[in-house]
């Protein structure tokens, strides 16, 4: 397929001509009937796929030209480097459309921002901090926003942007069309879209991009992490094989504890990177990691998002994640430029659907190796592996037969009095033969007359 076999107007195609595109990329092409048809929309898509011209194709192509103030198109981005992207993106779309775009986001003058958010616009790029700041200053009017598209969701929410996103949902109309995109799925997106879109498509693009004909896959049943972690350190012992690794985990507490654990093994060959490190922190973890310092790199889904280093040799998936989407994108970090790759997976009982979905999503099975004998299966379990204990038969625990029931006693005479509400006033006048009031010396003294 190429741009010509889309419904395009003139403009676009003029602008597309000019930027030298001709073919869409798959999540063009899947993304654009649908987001065009004003359904909601939910994108699962690696970053470099080209998700803002998947978005913005379909609403610059029926976007009709508007003299009003109010913007009609509201994009959201976790980030200011993000917001000055998009802004450049959609104006060199727009080329040969007259239209106005404004990106607005924290750290600069609101006050700047507020004047051109006066002067009118068609589409608002915003972070949610600056754009609900703009909403409450009531310069920026949302009423007559018709699309909202929230790009790279999952950074959002792992940035602790909810609440923020929250409070934006509020003050947008009910009636308009919700428009999502995400390199990853987790639970936080999950619920959003649960919360706030209304039956919407999905469109899963994760394999594209992915080579699975340059990767070698394969995968380990192990029981426990103590386990996982025997295993790793019997694999990582070779390092002119494992020379450079990158180690995916599900969560930031079990990015901390493996780290810890390599620390231990290989001291000074390993860094770590999640959201509760510092920015300076992380950036010198990736820098040492690709300036081949650190030999091993563990990180969590999110935070590798932008990870493009060469020469990866492996990717660990320490956890199988619950999404298969993720298990794309982290596997997606080796074998790149046609270089051959290699990536393990890790899966106890309770990953077992994970690794299902995976299968399915890639419709192949992964290798399945049996453990060296010389790595020592552990009986260790850390917290979230211990079965919760319920107590039944505690003779210490009170039943429900002997707990103490409420107090009760009979009210005192005081306290028992009727409660007359606002009919006292009335029964004071009734038997004063006048309003009683509190210090209004004039109304009584007018009264005695």
């Amino acid at each position: 397929m190429t741009f010509q076999d889309l419904n395009l107007n003139t403009p676009l195609y003029n602008a597309l001509d000019d930027l030298g595109f001709t073919t869409p990329t798959p999540i063009q092409e899947e993304s654009f009937s649908v987001v065009a048809s004003g359904k909601d929309v939910v994108g699962i898509a690696q970053t470099g796929t080209g998700k803002t011209l998947a978005y913005m194709l379909p609403i610059l192509r029926n976007l009709k030209y508007s003299r009003q103030d109010n913007p009609r198109v509201l994009v959201l981005v976790p980030t200011r480097e993000l917001v000055v992207q998009v802004v450049s993106e959609i104006e060199k779309f727009s080329k040969y459309i007259n239209n106005r775009v404004l990106g607005v986001y924290g750290g600069t003058n609101i006050n700047t921002q507020k004047q051109a958010v006066a002067q009118g616009q068609d589409i608002i790029v915003a972070t949610p901090g600056r754009l609900y700041d703009l909403a409450v200053s009531r310069v920026l009017q949302l009423k007559s926003i018709q699309k909202l598209v929230i790009d790279e969701v999952d950074v959002m929410l792992d940035l602790g942007f909810r609440h923020q996103l929250m409070n934006i949902f509020d003050i947008l109309p009910q009636r308009r069309q919700n428009i999502m995109f995400s390199a990853t799925m987790t639970k936080d997106v999950d619920e959003l879209i649960t919360d706030f879109f209304t039956n919407p498509t999905k469109i899963s693009i994760a394999v594209s991009g992915t080579p699975l004909e340059n990767i070698k896959q394969e995968r380990y049943d192990v029981p426990n992490f103590y386990t996982k972690v025997n295993l790793l350190e019997y694999l990582l012992h070779d390092k002119e094989e494992f020379s450079r690794v990158l180690i995916f985990v599900a969560y930031k507490k079990m990015a901390d504890r493996l780290f810890n654990q390599l620390e231990e093994l290989f001291p000074s060959e390993s860094c770590v990177i999640h959201s509760n490190k510092t920015q300076n922190y992380r950036l010198r973890s990736i820098e040492q990691f690709r300036e081949g310092e650190n030999r091993l790199l563990v990180a969590t889904d999110v935070m590798a998002r932008g990870l493009d280093i060469e020469g990866v040799s492996h990717v660990i998936n320490f956890d199988t994640p619950d999404y298969p989407e993720n298990y794309m994108h982290r596997i997606g970090r080796t074998g790149r430029a046609e270089k051959q790759g290699h990536t393990i997976l890790m899966s106890t009982d309770k990953e077992k659907e994970g690794l299902e979905r995976i299968e399915e999503l890639m419709q192949m099975k992964i290798e399945t190796l049996e453990i060296p004998e010389s790595v020592e299966v552990s009986t260790e379990l850390i917290e979230e592996e211990r079965p919760q204990i319920r107590e039944r038969n505690n003779p210490i625990k009170r039943s429900d037969a002997d707990a103490p029931g409420p107090a009760f006693h009979e009210k005192s005479e005081k306290n028992s009095k009727e409660n007359l509400g606002g009919s006292y006033k009335f029964k004071i006048a009734a038997k004063y033969k006048k309003p009683k009031t509190r210090g209004d010396k004039n109304y009584n003294r007018r009264n005695k007359k």
